[in-house]
């Protein structure tokens, strides 16, 4: 088995932290100024470990092995949240350029442009798998400040390259590693996880629609307060969903406007966005059923209710004989110190799985932060983890 190179991992990782350095995290949000600098950091080293680099219309980079046999592909993603962590997603990128190194042939390594969402649902893999129209990337824009993706890539220099498609035929299948952004691993004294399946999750844009008012003078019996719909909807999910979710099941009120949001006005208006995320359609789906009832209901009170906005990601399964693969690797170097397990957090390896087959490895977020600055792991966790990818990774191109 190829030997990674520990110390060269860890500086590169060092070194593409310092672009938006934010604290002890990072700031780099999809085409910002520092996103693009490490977009264009990665296509140099790519091309320096021997691949064919390039940089498509869309913002994926890509680096491509140029010697004849069927690849790997390795990907993850370069953007960050903002003020957040400075391991979620490079890191599974770094794995990627490292392997290419180590292995000295089969692997193509691919940086997915915003799996973060700052635009849009995982435009970059998306796109990669041919699941990205024109139409769409003609709506889609920056959910902070409303600046188009057309603008964005015009500006970051992307704008009219073509956009590159994944060729099935050239690949075995495709890795993901990625930080376990949750303390699952780091609970249980563990140092690997071997993913099983990725959730699938449903959003909601939910409004609610009454009647603005005097605080001091409008009589509860007559009010319509927008707010206090708003909150029996949510305390009603919290007493409800318990009985229809699963072991994994989650849920979110993410985010919650009142209009006009002032002490001495009743709210006219209000909207929360909420989000659930499970491993298993039939609880999706019963969950949504019971947020459908809440809803019938709390339209029968004062205030109109409107769900304005819903998407969906469908729960993606793992590649049983990849899980292998990383499961026997992870024996051999950390024995007993590995699991199985869902990955509740979205990755790109979900897009992916639908046209190749996928896996991905996790390693422990030091007291299962993540999407924050203080997000970390131990540097020895990140150079097993590597290794032991390493090692799956040459056990599947072994196979042919």
């Amino acid at each position: 088995m190829a030997a990674i190179d520990g110390d060269r991992l860890l500086r590169d990782l060092y070194a593409v932290r310092e672009i938006g350095k934010y604290l002890t995290g990072v700031h780099r949000p999809t085409f910002s100024p520092p996103d693009v600098e490490a977009r264009h950091w990665l296509a140099a080293r790519l091309a320096d470990a021997g691949l064919d680099a390039s940089i498509d219309g869309i913002g994926n980079v890509y680096g491509r092995d140029p010697r004849p046999a069927r690849k790997l592909l390795i990907g993850s993603h370069l953007e960050t949240q903002n003020r957040a962590g400075w391991l979620d997603g490079v890191m599974g990128i770094i794995y990627g350029l490292e392997l290419a190194r180590s292995l000295g042939r089969g692997i193509d390594v691919a940086a997915w442009c915003d799996e973060e969402g700052h635009f849009g649902s995982f435009i970059g893999s998306r796109s990669a798998c041919g699941m990205l129209t024109e139409q769409e990337i003609d709506v889609c824009a920056n959910r902070e400040t409303g600046v188009s993706l057309r603008d964005a890539l015009r500006q970051a220099g992307f704008s009219g390259r073509p956009r590159q498609k994944i060729d099935r035929g050239r690949y075995r299948g495709y890795l993901e590693a990625h930080i376990e952004q949750g303390a699952d691993l780091e609970d249980h004294h563990l140092r690997l996880g071997i993913v099983t399946a990725i959730v699938g999750s449903r959003r909601f844009k939910i409004e609610f629609k009454g009647q603005q008012n005097h605080a001091g003078t409008t009589r509860m019996a007559v009010r319509k307060d927008a707010g206090v719909a708003l909150v029996k909807l949510a305390a009603g999910i919290e007493a409800r969903f318990p009985a229809v979710a699963g072991p994994r099941t989650v849920w979110t009120v993410g985010d919650i406007h009142l209009d006009p949001g002032a002490g001495n006005i009743v709210p006219g208006g209000a909207e929360l966005i909420f989000q659930f995320r499970d491993t298993d359609p039939e609880i999706l789906d019963a969950l949504e059923a019971t947020l459908n009832e809440l809803i019938a209901e709390a339209a029968s009170g004062p205030c109109e209710v409107t769900v304005t906005y819903r998407s969906a990601t469908d729960p993606a399964a793992m590649d049983p004989g990849f899980q292998l693969a990383l499961a026997s690797a992870a024996q051999r170097h950390a024995p007993g110190l590995h699991q199985a397990m869902p990955s509740g957090a979205g990755h790109d390896a979900q897009i992916i799985s639908q046209i190749l087959p996928s896996a991905m490895l996790f390693v422990p977020s030091i007291g299962g932060i993540s999407h924050h600055f203080t997000e970390n792991t131990r540097d020895e966790d990140i150079v097993l983890g590597c290794q032991v990818f390493a090692d799956a990774a040459e056990a599947i191109l072994a196979k042919g």
